[in-house]
């Protein structure tokens, strides 16, 4: 009798391979941009990625749950839930070959804190790359329900008189973020300055992990938070506070979370790294279909993801803000972006715009060179090459590297072309 041989293919490997290659036919029927259209293939087959709950980070999560890593040569990128923006930096510190992470969903300032060793152990510089902007708009600032009489909104300056006779009468003013000189801990910081409230001076300003900024308020732990969605769409449908404003107010289409890797993985696996690219990318334009926006709230409110209820995830991906304070607004352009307005490209100017931030409250030196920093970590080439391998609409390609001068809610105005100018205009700085 003839024996046929199966070198290395067993009836396991043949049904996990079929498997695979059916999966990858239907995702090519949803998604039909090509794969590797101008390029060789990836390097590796995987990399450990990361992620905070927040709605932000839905590119990476449909990403893997519509199979498209695998679409493009790389089914084994793992994405793996982070406990904080603390826990985050740790495990891109160690790498991904040292049981850490190669990249993660990201605080677009943090990078660069890394990058110049400001928030590392011994400050220990490690180098990192921004390979995309990952959406805009759709955080928030969010009050204690007992100051909802003072109708503080945009205009923090009604909070004022309220947070001074607290402390006078011995208390201690708590207002939180997220990350030390990340986006949640600007946004917060010029809200208050901008209505007359010293962020140094005249509130204590204290770091809780997104997923647990509802319980802490629940429990009087703070006083106000800035921080992504759903967790500001949660407080209000648990009565325990309001919103005072979406940060799409305070700057309209303001860029929010990036996807970074570590520069050492991303020069070893520059393949790869484009291969990631073209999956996230694909990811952010199904997100940003109005009609995927009930699918995208279900998964990820999943379990294994947020863990949340879908129904306070919607709400505000659709643009429909229920304050909790009386105010409602639906149909509001508010919503999250993550590809229309190129919001998928990671702008320079954008990039410099949080690093004159951290220079005005005290995180940079006043004399570092943000152009040069931002030259160094910001991978717009790779998100172009991706771009074009993916088959991109010259349309949905930015022609240069600034979107221009930015203008906030309060009047003043950031043009990357001069960032001294802004700091100079500004009346509230970091305390010396």
């Amino acid at each position: 009798m003839t024996k046929i041989m199966m070198t290395g293919l067993t009836r396991r490997s043949l049904l996990k391979t079929s498997a695979a290659a059916a999966l990858i036919g239907a995702v090519n029927t949803a998604f039909p941009s090509g794969a590797f259209a101008a390029s060789a293939g990836p390097e590796v087959t995987g990399a450990k990625l990361g992620f905070i709950a927040l709605t932000d980070s839905a590119a990476l999560i449909i990403a893997k749950e519509k199979g498209l890593f695998e679409k493009h040569g790389m089914p084994d990128v793992e994405v793996a839930k982070q406990a904080s923006w603390g826990a985050t930096r740790d495990n891109l510190v160690l790498g991904g070959e040292a049981n850490g992470i190669d990249g993660a969903h990201i605080l677009t300032p943090m990078p660069y804190l890394m990058q110049t060793g400001k928030v590392t152990q011994n400050n220990v510089p490690v180098p990192m790359s921004i390979l995309a902007r990952l959406n805009l708009d759709s955080q928030a600032i969010s009050v204690s329900k007992e100051y909802a009489a003072t109708g503080a909104g945009l205009d923090s300056s009604k909070l004022k008189e309220a947070f001074a006779a607290k402390k006078a009468a011995g208390g201690e003013v708590k207002v939180a973020v997220t990350f030390p000189g990340g986006t949640h801990d600007l946004w917060m910081r010029y809200w208050l300055a901008a209505g007359g409230i010293d962020p140094d001076k005249d509130v204590s300003v204290i770091v809780v992990p997104p997923p647990q900024m509802v319980a802490n308020m629940k429990v009087g732990n703070m006083d106000a938070f800035c921080v992504g969605e759903p967790w500001n769409e949660q407080l209000v449908n648990q009565g325990i506070g309001f919103t005072a404003c979406s940060t799409g107010e305070i700057w309209k289409r303001h860029p929010e979370k990036a996807f970074s890797m570590r520069t050492e993985w991303v020069e070893k696996n520059p393949n790869a790294a484009k291969a990631i690219m073209m999956a996230i990318m694909e990811a952010q334009q199904w997100c940003d279909k109005m009609e995927n926006k009930e699918e995208m709230a279900a998964i990820v409110g999943k379990r294994q993801w947020f863990n949340v209820p879908p129904k306070d995830i919607l709400g505000r991906l659709k643009g429909d803000i229920n304050y909790g304070n009386g105010r409602v607004a639906e149909g509001t352009d508010l919503y999250m972006k993550f590809w229309q307005d190129h919001a998928s490209y990671p702008f320079k100017s954008h990039d410099l715009w949080f690093l004159a931030e951290n220079i005005r409250w005290g995180k940079l030196a006043p004399d570092t060179d943000i152009k040069g920093l931002v030259d160094k970590v910001n991978r717009e080439d790779i998100w172009r090459g991706a771009a074009k391998d993916l088959g991109v609409a010259a349309a949905d390609i930015p022609a240069t590297s600034s979107r221009g001068k930015e203008t906030f809610f309060d009047g003043k105005v950031f043009d990357p072309e001069n960032p001294t100018a802004y700091l100079e205009s500004l009346a509230i700085k970091a305390s010396s």
